[in-house]
């Protein structure tokens, strides 16, 4: 691991730390961590955005101004949007992916769930990852913090990894067995 990657999640964490106690210290955990999973979506939604944040030709003033808008927007919490502020103010946005990340499992892993990465084929609505999400923490007996991702090349199905476990249904894992099945004949 270089040193610049390093530094860039130490950086990142210490930053994230310093959010989860604040957020802890106001009661206001659940708030800010609903709004840090806005802003991710936001982060991974619209490239302009992200643009902005790392770009450097826009200056840090014009990012914090930035930033402030999308909070009001979104109704950020005021301990949120003074942070982001800050961050912006320190010139260190472009870390913001990082710092989001590091908050979200610093959250997760004090709440005692598991991670879970969960692909499917087809777009899932809210209300079936919700599903799977309660029949997967069934089924491993704990609650789960699960990263979703759409994937159209599965061709269909999911793939499902909790910790060590993998479960692929996909079409194109399937595909792919058989193709190395009929090679080897």
């Amino acid at each position: 691991m270089s040193s610049k990657s390093t530094f860039t999640n130490s950086t990142s964490k210490s930053y994230a730390i310093a959010l989860y106690e604040l957020s802890q210290e106001s009661s206001q955990l659940n708030k800010i961590e609903e709004d840090m999973k806005s802003l991710s979506k936001l982060l991974s939604d619209s490239p302009n955005f992200k643009e902005m944040i790392l770009s450097p030709t826009v200056t840090k003033e014009n990012k914090k101004n930035v930033i402030f808008l999308i909070a009001d927007k979104y109704n950020f919490s005021t301990i949120l949007k003074k942070f982001l502020g800050f961050v912006a103010t320190k010139n260190r946005l472009f870390f913001l992916s990082k710092i989001i990340e590091s908050f979200l499992n610093l959250v997760s892993k004090n709440k005692g769930e598991l991670k879970a990465k969960l692909i499917s084929s087809k777009k899932l609505s809210d209300e079936d990852q919700k599903k799977i999400k309660e029949e997967l923490s069934k089924d491993f007996k704990s609650p789960l913090n699960i990263n979703y991702q759409y994937d159209p090349n599965l061709i269909g199905g999911l793939i499902v990894q909790v910790g060590s476990v993998m479960i692929d249904t996909s079409i194109k894992t399937k595909l792919n067995k058989l193709e190395k099945n009929m090679i080897e004949i």
